[in-house]
């Protein structure tokens, strides 16, 4: 039987590992942390949980490609249905309140009845979302490989996706913060601001609200911790072995075979699969930093999408609140370098399970690049100070805005782009790679050498779960044909 060694228990690494495994190929994941998941992570304080994962899931939705991925990895399963929730966002502004329907239709009529001289505008954003209708990542077997139940991207697909594919080189040159400057309404062009972050390309944008328009982007029950820990139970269910705490060292070509060096010793297998993040890997992994022409433009041209997310735990029941809030700040919030005058908050009263009876869980994320900021403060001696300090001006904000909070915070947590480098090993703290217009990141190869192999955000366009998922089947399929396996899906 071929051997094959994973590193890292991510979303990419437990799904490559899981299709490995399921080919015949015996298959052991290297993690350095105490559960699976990755950077798609949710953690308790104080009885609260804290999701700092999956906010909403591409391919939740029977009958989409991914869809298939997350039932043949037992991501998605009996125990955590999925819920959609319905408006996506809701923008406070004093006594203005503005909500987002998931449908297209209704977010037409809803923009256009708040804000009349935006209608024009809104008939294109609805035309451009319809032309993602059909638009789906497309999920095929690569050339040359022995496939058990084969998966071809159909010539009916393609047609159907036309409107979308003439419509990307437009989408893929500008901002989405260019993109929504065509709205009148500030209102307008905050609460679609909320739905990614205005710097990167417009497809994204469009992409994301079709996802929604389609009916599809819901919230497994669980969350994160769930959704990854259905994973790793299908890969043991199927024989496959992980070792938690046991973080890899380094990794050397060597006879017949890859070995992966650990605290424990080395590990000699058929093929390693890196699937931690690939921008750490080439400096710290090999012998020497690797100096191959994409490695090199790798370092030169990585555009990383950092945050710092802010976790609060309050004793009070907040479900008349929106689920999804874009609070214009009274007063600005300083945070990590960083300038806000608005925030998103996650109301997660109405999720199960989360608080304990009678409390609320409020997550927010502030995006923007601070990794450096933190290291500073790190090495300053202040960075606990510091993220105090954060949390106090957070919880004086929410308080401003939601006055039901006041006195009643009693869990808090602050994870900077330094959580992210201590815990998962990305580089400067990034949860992926980021997409401006026509900025297109330099990726890792998924085959690199004979019996390495590379997978997950750092190897395709940025993309979430979605990139995860596909690059990790893409990759699994990549090593059956190099030890010339069959491909077993399910």
């Amino acid at each position: 039987m071929k051997t094959l060694t994973v590193i890292g228990a991510g979303i990419s690494g437990l799904t490559c590992a899981i299709y490995a495994q399921r080919s015949g190929i015996r298959t052991t994941v290297l993690e350095k942390a105490t559960g699976p998941g990755g950077v798609s992570t949710s953690w308790k304080r104080k009885g609260y949980t804290f999701e700092g994962g999956i906010h909403w899931l591409i391919g939740s939705r029977p009958g989409l490609p991914l869809y298939d991925i997350w039932k043949e990895t037992g991501a998605l399963g009996a125990g955590n249905p999925i819920f959609y929730k319905d408006p996506v966002y809701t923008l406070v502004d004093g006594d203005i309140v503005l909500q987002l329907p998931r449908s297209a239709r209704k977010m037409q009529q809803t923009l256009g009845a708040f804000s009349p001289r935006d209608k024009a505008a809104l008939a294109v954003l609805r035309f451009h979302i319809w032309c993602f209708t059909f638009f789906h990542s497309p999920v095929q077997d690569i050339g040359g490989l022995k496939v058990r139940h084969p998966r071809r991207f159909s010539l009916v697909e393609f047609l159907k996706m036309g409107p979308a594919v003439l419509l990307t080189p437009y989408l893929m040159s500008i901002s989405a913060g260019r993109y929504i400057k065509r709205f009148r309404s500030p209102h307008i062009r905050r609460l679609l601001g909320t739905v990614v972050d205005p710097k990167i390309n417009a497809l994204s944008l469009i992409y994301t609200l079709s996802t929604f328009d389609d009916g599809d982007g819901g919230y497994p029950a669980g969350g994160s911790l769930r959704l990854s820990q259905n994973m790793a139970d299908t890969f043991t269910s199927l024989g496959g072995r992980i070792l938690y705490r046991t973080p890899a060292l380094g990794v050397r070509e060597a006879d017949g075979g890859v070995t992966v060096l650990t605290e424990g010793g080395p590990m000699q297998s058929d093929a390693v699969v890196i699937s931690s993040d690939a921008r750490t890997a080439i400096d710290k992994l090999f012998p020497e930093p690797l100096q191959d022409r994409w490695a090199r433009r790798l370092r030169s041209k990585l555009s990383t999408a950092q945050c710092m997310f802010v976790a609060l735990g309050v004793r009070a029941n907040l479900s008349d609140c929106p689920r999804c809030m874009q609070i214009v700040l009274k007063r600005p919030l300083e945070a990590g370098g960083l300038r806000f005058d608005s925030i998103t908050v996650n109301n997660y009263a109405l999720v199960e399970g989360y608080a304990p009876e009678g409390c609320t869980t409020l997550t927010c994320i502030l995006p923007g690049n601070s990794y450096h900021y933190w290291k500073a403060m790190r090495e300053e001696g202040l960075y606990r100070q510091r993220k105090q300090e954060v949390i106090a001006e957070f919880i004086s904000r929410i308080e401003e805005h939601l006055p039901q909070t006041r006195g009643l915070v009693e869990a808090t947590d602050l994870a900077t782009p330094l959580t992210w480098e201590r815990y998962c090993d990305t580089f400067e703290g990034s949860y992926m790679s980021e997409w401006r217009p026509w900025h297109f990141n330099a990726n890792a190869p998924i085959s690199y050498r004979p019996g390495i192999f590379f997978t997950g955000q750092r190897t395709a366009f940025s993309g979430g779960l979605p990139v995860a998922a596909e690059t990790g089947r893409r990759t699994a399929q990549t090593v059956c044909r190099s030890l010339g396996v069959e491909f077993v899906s399910r």
